[in-house]
């Protein structure tokens, strides 16, 4: 069984000004990495870091079409580190709108792996939700949604808040 996912959604603005709201580090943590920020622009060859803790490796960029960059996956105690790809695509379509389309794989084969491939589909999905939101009417989504958040600290697993 391989560990992967790819989730999509339309964004309602052209696509250099959807690109533009992952690769410029201001508008990025206006949505998603709104704890800690992104510490610079997604730029092939360059490593930034994201909520002042996780490093993404930036692997390439094509600008107004391709994001695809390496980062930690999310391991047990004594499990020997490693990475993760993600693969973030954008379209544009004939209304003018973006069709964004982010896929991630590369995860152990095991319990772990597959928690955490659960953990960042259901990410990446939100992290568009709020992207769409940003993009076309300036709101930011995250603000008060995440538990975690209102306490001021990023969300590493999923809590029973029931």
């Amino acid at each position: 069984m391989t560990l992967e996912f790819r989730v999509n959604g339309r964004i309602g603005k052209p696509v250099a000004d959807v690109f533009d709201a992952v690769v410029n580090p201001k508008k990025l943590s206006g949505y998603f990495t709104t704890i800690g920020g992104a510490s610079g622009p997604l730029v092939e060859g360059t490593t930034v870091t994201w909520w002042n803790m996780a490093p993404v490796i930036v692997d390439k960029v094509e600008e107004n079409a391709l994001i695809a960059f390496r980062w930690d996956a999310m391991i047990e105690e004594g499990e020997e580190p490693y990475k993760t790809r993600v693969e973030m695509r954008f379209k544009p379509l004939d209304d003018g709108g973006t069709m964004v389309t982010i896929g991630e794989t590369g995860w152990r084969e095991n319990e772990r792996g597959q928690k955490s491939s659960y953990m960042n589909c259901e990410g990446w999905s939100q992290m568009l939700a709020c992207m769409k939101a940003y993009v076309e009417y300036g709101i930011n989504l995250r603000d008060g949604y995440y538990p975690s958040e209102l306490k001021g600290v990023v969300a590493a697993e999923q809590e029973d808040f029931t």
